[in-house]
Formats: C-alpha cells, sequence, structure tokens
C-alpha cells in the first residue's frame, strides 16, 4: 500500500530524517529532474525526461530515485496566483496519484508559483542563449523547486 500524496510538510514526516530528495518540474512536454543531496541542503540538476507514455515516465523517475537512493519525491504543483489551482494542477494531481501507485516512495507536493518564470529571468541575466535556456529549463525550474522545498523544510 503506497503513501497518499500529501501536501511538503505533512509528507515530512514520512521521510526518514536523513536522505536525498527527487524534485519533479512537471511539464506537457518534458519533466524536469533534481536531487538533493542525503542532507538535504542542496538541489542538483539531473536531467530532463521527455514525456512519452506516463508508464515510461514513471520508470524513468523511479529508476533515478533508486540510483540515488532518494526516501521522497517532491513534486512541483502548479497553482495559480490567486492560490487557487486550474487544469495544470488537477493533471499534476494525477500524475502524483498515478505515481504513488507504482512507487513506495511519499510524495511531498510543493507549491511552485512563479519557478519557471524566476529560472528564465535567472538565465537572461546569465546571457543563455533562448536555444540554451530551452533545453535546461526545466532542470533548472526542478532544482528551484525542490530547494525551495529543502528550505522550507529546514525551516519547519
Amino acid at each position: 500500500m503506497s503513501i497518499q500524496v500529501l501536501p511538503l510538510i505533512e509528507a515530512a514526516t514520512h521521510w526518514p530524517a536523513r536522505g536525498a530528495l527527487i524534485g519533479l518540474d512537471l511539464g506537457s512536454k518534458t519533466i524536469g529532474v533534481a536531487v538533493s543531496d542525503p542532507d538535504r541542503r542542496l538541489a542538483m540538476g539531473v536531467e530532463t525526461v521527455r514525456r512519452t507514455a506516463f508508464t515510461a515516465d514513471a520508470a524513468r523517475i523511479i529508476a533515478l530515485a533508486g540510483e540515488r537512493r532518494c526516501v521522497g519525491i517532491v513534486l512541483g504543483l502548479p497553482v495559480n496566483m490567486s492560490g487557487e489551482e486550474g487544469p495544470r494542477a488537477q493533471s499534476t494531481r494525477a500524475f502524483a496519484r498515478n505515481l504513488a501507485r507504482v512507487s513506495d516512495l511519499p510524495i511531498g507536493l510543493w507549491d511552485e508559483r512563479l519557478s519557471t518564470a524566476a529560472v528564465e529571468r535567472a538565465l537572461i541575466e546569465a546571457d543563455v542563449s533562448r536555444k540554451k535556456r530551452s533545453a535546461v529549463i526545466d532542470q533548472h525550474a526542478a532544482m528551484f523547486i525542490l530547494q525551495g522545498a529543502l528550505d522550507r523544510l529546514r525551516h519547519a
């Protein structure tokens, strides 16, 4: 029986005190992936998964989590600026429920409002070309989401 999908702070109660977390930025065409160190201080980019079918996408995420000995998943939840959940958030929740059926890792949802916009701004400020930005934006957004969650957990 897998643990349900929970808000970040509640999910953290199901994670051991130490161990890496895998962070996901779910897009319609790609999934940005980041991982933390076992002490959960720093998020690092891993890869961008090209979405094909849920089964293949989930298998890749689970494989990456296993390779890095992750103990939990942080999934960015795209909440509207008003705080309401629209179609993208509903789609993300559905993905999380499906992922929870095939993985034993507890899933914590983290409000990812503005993550992609913030990352894009930072890459533009760093003078990264549009082509290079599109290649790394999802991975960087996953890092931004995971780092925000790590910082929140540290101050919880």
